[in-house]
């Protein structure tokens, strides 16, 4: 033993073969990493041979050198990538209040809407419904909501890396936002922290914060949170809530098919809501029921079983048309405060004494002649000069129906369109005084008829217009092109797509109750179009101001002034001796009749200098009424508000100076209420949907002409030529100074920002 650690055994390269094997430990030559010149020398091979393994052998090394080397960047590439997303989160998470001050906001404040006097017209909010704990609430919510919106809620850690990725693709290939990657826990983090703004600096501290909620609470205390938080569209915030809105019934005792409505609400709730669109609720809550049957939380027979008995929605508790207001304000509250984190005061435009006149005319003329000529629904909307909805009524009955046909309808307008088709034929020269021949023409296939078939020859436009002349407006249509049309009314404010193809100069193309009479405000004002705005001021419990709409803002001015006088001329010849005739009252007031093919819709929208006011009658699933005419009912209720509106309040004209240069030829005769103003087919040669014809029954005969109207007084006029609001009364103020803006300028659209498109929620 001595020995062997005396001696050491020493690998040897060179000496007798022999001597090398008794040791045991020896390397060969070819053992060698690099072989000597004498061995290599004594051991060559054909050239040939070797000549093929050594190219096999470089062609190999140089694959593995390539992959090597690809391998090695994208190592450091992920390295760099790691520091620069450190890098972000460093930032904004130093931006962020220390985590030791974070705490859970209470649930649900109470949300007040009080009308322009101070009235209360709804409390919403929490809406009656208080929290409710996982284990006390129907199992089959908690279940429905992780199967639809979060399946692997349980597993990850607050941030889902599959399902962000699964999204981010989805919208890169898509090229749009189309999915959304934010787990439960990041959805509860932005709900109850942050505000809406989709930046990176608000996605990199949700995630932080996700981070936190997981660290701090349970999965069970998380899903709890968000169910008794989360938004259920009307007005609902919490199951609670929802299941007693939309149910009438606790959370508690909530079946499969309500949870799955429930559920299928989160992705888009005023969108979803039943009480606006019960079909795509209903069709959203059966891919609910899917996934939860694939996820195994339901069984096939429970999925059978839930499909052939669907959720049955009881009426609203909630009554009276300020309701549609109080819903319309409550889908606006997000994009204005974000969340609502305590109890807070909206004071809206709604005069309630307004709103409840409106109404009545409505309610009042369905229930008289509802039956007799068979009409169902009505809508009413009142804007004043500044853009603030005054009154807004969205249906005959809140409490029956929630669907608002106010804002959420879209219907033909008829002849109530005509006025974008005149207004882009004065803005491309012509005045009210300009002669057109009226007699049948055809354009293509389409031959626009007159209503009755009766035509009066060498025409005004200012006549035209006031009794509805179809082959007219067509003919203007065809001279300044129908996208001159869709621009005008685009700038007036219409928001609906419009078809520009030549029938849109008899309305064809549908548009909401809201937006035609907001299009209407700038004829009213003097021509500027304010924002359109339900909310003026929003404060919290202490008073402090969450946001105001900014009353003293400025207008942009979309009609040149000459414009509006010339088209307030020929309106009024609409109410005073046209097809609205009905609607007269002491104001000086204009306007525009409208009735769609085979009298489905039925419309007036009229205006004063002081309230532009719009009227709908028709029936939800489009069946024709009984030869009503926006000369009939519309004109009645929109007579009926007004006159109720204006009582006390001095008389104002309307803005804009126009004086005919030959004698007015607006002649009052014997013409029907009945407005000629029939849709027609569309023709072969124009792009859109098919249009019915339009036919007439009455021969209404000329008359003598009628005395010129006195022109109205004259507005103060700006270094720039455009007519400014004065204080004297002689135009609609719209309560501020205005200054001049372009006329005409592009639409602007909405921008997608790359993490819209990313996905991340």
């Amino acid at each position: 033993m001595a020995n062997r650690r005396d001696s050491r055994i020493e690998p040897s390269f060179d000496g007798p073969p022999k001597a090398r094997s008794q040791t045991g430990l020896s390397v060969s030559e070819e053992d060698r990493v690099v072989p000597s010149n004498r061995k290599a020398s004594a051991k060559r091979k054909p050239s040939k041979t070797k000549s093929s393994r050594g190219g096999r052998g470089r062609s190999r090394r140089g694959l593995f050198g390539v992959l090597g080397r690809l391998f090695y960047w994208c190592f450091v590439l992920a390295i760099w990538g790691g520091i620069a997303v450190a890098g972000v989160v460093i930032y904004y998470g130093a931006k962020m209040p220390a985590a030791t001050t974070w705490s859970i906001p209470d649930r649900a404040p109470n949300i007040k809407i009080v009308s322009a006097d101070g009235q209360l017209i709804a409390n919403r909010g929490m809406s009656g419904g208080e929290a409710v704990g996982l284990h006390e609430m129907s199992p089959y919510i908690p279940e429905a909501v992780i199967a639809i919106e979060d399946r692997r809620f349980y597993s990850h850690f607050g941030v889902d890396p599959i399902g962000l990725s699964r999204a981010m693709v989805t919208n890169l290939l898509g090229g749009h936002f189309s999915q959304g990657g934010s787990t439960l826990t990041q959805q509860l983090a932005k709900n109850l922290f942050l505000t809406p703004d989709r930046t990176l600096e608000r996605k990199v501290q949700e995630v932080l914060l996700s981070l936190w909620l997981e660290h701090k609470h349970t999965k069970d205390q998380i899903l709890e949170m968000y169910l008794n938080r989360v938004y259920f569209g009307s007005g609902a915030y919490g199951v609670e809530a929802a299941s007693r809105r939309y149910f009438g019934k606790s959370a508690r005792d909530v079946t499969l098919s309500e949870a799955a409505l429930l559920a299928g609400l989160l992705k888009a709730p005023s969108r979803l809501s039943p009480a606006r669109d019960p079909k795509a609720a209903e069709e959203r809550s059966q891919l609910v029921l899917a996934a939860m049957r694939e996820e195994g939380k339901i069984s096939e027979k429970e999925l059978k079983t839930a499909l052939s008995a669907p959720a049955t929605r009881s009426p609203s508790y909630w009554t009276g048309s300020e309701n549609y207001v109080a819903d319309t304000i409550m889908e606006e509250l997000p994009d204005l405060i974000g969340d609502v984190r305590g109890d807070i005061v909206i004071d809206s435009t709604v005069d309630l004494t307004l709103q409840k006149l409106a109404e009545q005319s409505i309610r009042k003329l369905i229930d008289d002649s509802g039956k007799k000529l068979n009409v169902t629904q009505g809508a009413l909307v009142s804007i004043d000069d500044s853009g603030a909805v005054r009154a807004m009524v969205g249906g005959y009955d809140y409490s029956t129906s929630q669907f608002d046909r106010a804002s959420e309808a879209r219907r033909q307008p008829g002849s109530a369109f005509k006025p974008f088709v005149y207004m882009a034929a004065l803005e491309a020269g012509r005045t009210p005084d300009s002669i057109r021949n009226d007699a049948p023409i055809k354009i293509g296939n389409w031959t626009p008829d007159n209503y009755g078939g009766k035509y009066f020859g060498k025409v005004t436009l200012a006549t035209a217009l006031a009794k509805s002349l179809n082959s007219v407006a067509a003919q203007l249509t065809m001279e300044v092109g129908p996208n001159a049309v869709v621009e005008a009314a685009h700038r007036m404010g219409i928001q609906s797509d419009l078809q520009a193809n030549t029938s849109i100069a008899l309305g064809t193309s549908e548009v909401t109750p809201l937006e035609l009479t907001s299009a209407y405000v700038p004829f009213a004002n003097g021509g500027y179009k304010p924002d359109i705005h339900f909310i003026r001021r929003i404060t919290g419990a202490d008073g402090k101001v969450l946001y105001d709409s900014g009353g003293s803002g400025s207008a942009p001015r979309v009609i040149k002034p000459e414009i509006v006088g010339m088209m307030n001329s020929m309106m009024t010849g609409t109410v005073e001796v046209g097809t609205a005739k009905k609607a007269a009252f002491a104001w000086p007031s204009a306007g525009k009749t409208g009735t769609s093919q085979n009298s489905r819709d039925a419309w007036f929208v009229g205006y004063t200098a002081n309230l532009t006011t719009g009227v709908w009658f028709g029936n939800d699933d489009g069946t024709p009424m009984k030869k009503v005419t926006g000369g009939a009912l519309p004109a009645q209720a929109w007579h009926e508000f007004m006159v109720a509106a204006h009582e006390g309040v001095p008389v104002r004209p309307l803005p804009g100076t126009w004086k005919s240069t030959p004698p007015d030829t607006i002649v009052p005769d014997d013409i029907p209420s009945v407005d000629n103003n029939q849709q027609a087919p569309v023709p072969s040669v124009a792009v859109g949907q098919q249009q019915p014809q339009a036919t007439q029954t009455s021969n209404p005969a000329p008359q003598p002409a009628a005395p010129v109207r006195p022109a109205r007084p004259a507005q103060t006029v700006d270094a720039n030529g455009f007519n400014m609001p004065a204080d004297d009364g002689t135009t609609a103020s719209v309560g501020h100074p205005v200054p001049p803006g372009n006329v005409g300028g592009p639409m602007k659209k909405r921008q997608t920002s790359i993490l819209d498109i990313l996905g991340g929620g």
